[in-house]
């Protein structure tokens, strides 16, 4: 009986470690895909990766930054979310998968604005504003989360600072909105219908464009934060470049070395 359970036991390491060395195969396949910015190919990959090994970090991970890629918001922060299930040693990674989440609520509060723009008139209203706004709140929380475990990460505590400024003024925005609506039928009540007529125009006219002056202070914001994620990923791209420029140059001088030798 102990020796079956020894080949038992020796088979299912065997298997395990053929699963990871297939999982880390997809994995660097994967990543070659999304180097050359074929993202399709490259979540196929770290699919394939972790039908292998589901307990492959590192294709989690990646998985959910070319999710991410793809603007597959919803299904990125699912793919971070298990990403957190797995990693939960390593405080820097577990903070980047935090702080990559608040970046993709930020984009989808930023896509739903503009759906919301082009289906005006076809929805009941404050639905679309009101999940713009779990959107940014949940975005402020992913990024407190992130800096809890990596409190030096200054580009996360920047965006989470924005987003908070955001959540300010909409807030302002909303109280000045009761406020207006207060005024306005406390006209009513004092005045007679000619005079009311007259007046509601310019209480309505500075509520449009103080309205219109806060969204278009909050879209800039989004779009400064947004800018400020795209550039640190082409930066991210180039030094992968270089270093593989500089890896076949020295590759190419090891060569050389070696063929003299001979």
């Amino acid at each position: 009986m102990k020796k079956i359970g020894f080949i038992i036991f020796f088979a299912t390491i065997a298997v395990s470690l053929f699963a990871q060395k297939e999982a880390r195969k997809a994995v660097r396949a994967g990543n070659n895909a999304y180097n050359e910015q074929r993202y399709g190919g490259a979540q196929a990959e770290y699919e394939k990766a972790l039908t292998a090994d589901a307990a492959s970090k590192e294709a989690s991970y990646n998985l959910a930054n070319t999710l991410y890629k793809q603007q597959r918001w919803d299904d990125a922060l699912k793919e971070y979310q298990h990403y957190l299930t797995l990693e939960n040693q390593n405080p820097t990674k577990m903070s980047a998968a935090w702080s990559n989440m608040g970046n993709t609520f930020l984009k989808k509060k930023a896509n739903e604005k503009g759906q919301a723009g082009a289906m005006q008139g076809q929805q009941p209203q404050g639905g679309g504003q009101q999940q713009q706004a779990d959107n940014l709140k949940q975005s402020m929380e992913a990024y407190k989360n992130a800096l809890r475990l990596n409190p030096q990460d200054n580009e996360t505590r920047y965006n989470l600072a924005v987003v908070q400024k955001m959540i300010k003024d909409k807030e302002d925005q909303n109280k000045d909105q009761n406020q207006n609506k207060d005024q306005k039928q406390d006209q009513k009540q004092d005045q007679n219908k000619d005079q009311n007529k007259d007046q509601k125009q310019d209480p309505k006219q500075n509520k449009q464009d103080q309205k219109q002056d806060q969204n278009q202070m909050s879209q800039d914001n989004i779009q400064q934060i947004l800018q400020a994620i795209e550039q640190d990923e082409k930066e991210t791209q180039e030094r992968v470049k270089q270093a593989k420029a500089q890896e076949r140059k020295q590759k190419n001088q090891d060569n050389r070395k070696q063929n003299k030798d001979w």
